[in-house]
């Protein structure tokens, strides 16, 4: 096991390295694709051109490579925003500018079947996480450009997505109205599918309120597509979604790096319709 100096107890450094994540500076890309599962990393460099692993230390196992010759990387981070949140604080020591979380979710909507994606474009924030950095009031929402990217991913792929609010708790089981061991229902949650449906909410996970709030906080563009494996509302399994959202991610992040280049080429910093059009002297 590395040894610490007294000097790294604050900045979490072991040889040069981030402690958790065990990268630094250029191991990574700037674009950042995010599975809770280490081997759904296998699943996405199926789609990029070449991937090495750069590090596996505990759940959190980095590779990187590239994808149509966009330097990309994969971190796993585990369950939960707890999780999460020391992966991102190093990822961004490291470098990273995008992070595309590509989850696993269960779904309330209507409109939601199990195999399909939801792409998150704000969450509920009962992550137990992100309430250390910020007031409760603070909003969690995805960036933008992100959001767009996995919207026309799965147009172009032809996959079945909705987008909208997720619901990020802290607990798999009674915080999400499951019975947990021996029976037991949390009185706070037992109705909680009904009372988010009344709010709008379309889906229910465990890292994405705490990857928004954040992600903004650290100056991150983040996002969020996730596959239904569960459907709630329906009590139907089904894991099939899953490759379709590590394509999708992997097309995004193909997409914002030719948005980055026409915005750094013509001088802007944000994506709108007209930008990505040529230009004309039509009013």
């Amino acid at each position: 096991m590395a040894e610490f100096h007294h000097s790294d107890a604050d900045t979490m450094r072991v040889g040069g390295k981030a402690y958790h994540v065990r990268v630094g500076p250029g191991d990574i890309a700037e674009y950042i694709l995010t599975p809770g599962d280490p081997a759904r990393i296998d699943m996405m460099t199926a789609y990029w051109d070449e991937a090495r692993e750069v590090a596996f230390h505990r759940h959190y196992r980095v590779v990187t490579g590239t994808a149509a010759g966009v330097p990309i990387s994969a971190v796993s981070h585990g369950i939960g925003g707890a999780s999460l949140e020391p992966a991102l604080n190093e990822l961004v020591w490291a470098g990273a500018k995008t992070v595309i979380r590509v989850g696993t979710t269960g779904s309330i909507a209507d409109e939601l079947h199990a195999g399909h994606l939801v792409i998150n474009s704000g969450a509920v924030r009962f992550d137990g996480t992100s309430g250390d950095y910020v007031w409760p009031e603070y909003p969690a929402f995805a960036d933008y450009e992100v959001t767009m990217a996995l919207v026309q991913a799965c147009e172009e792929l032809e996959l079945p997505y909705a987008v909208g609010v997720a619901a990020t708790m802290a607990s798999f089981y009674a915080g999400q109205g499951r019975p947990a061991a021996g029976g037991y229902r949390s009185p706070q949650s037992e109705h909680i599918i009904d009372h988010l449906r009344r709010a709008r909410v379309l889906n229910i996970e465990m890292e994405c309120a705490t990857l928004f709030t954040l992600g903004r906080l650290f100056g991150l563009r983040t996002g969020m597509i996730a596959a239904v494996v569960a459907d709630r509302r329906r009590n139907v399994g089904d894991s099939s979604g899953i490759e379709g959202a590590c394509r999708a991610a992997t097309r995004a992040v193909q997409i914002l790096a030719q948005w980055d280049k026409v915005k750094k080429g013509r001088g802007k910093r944000y994506v709108y319709p007209g930008l990505l059009q040529p230009f004309s002297d039509a009013p």
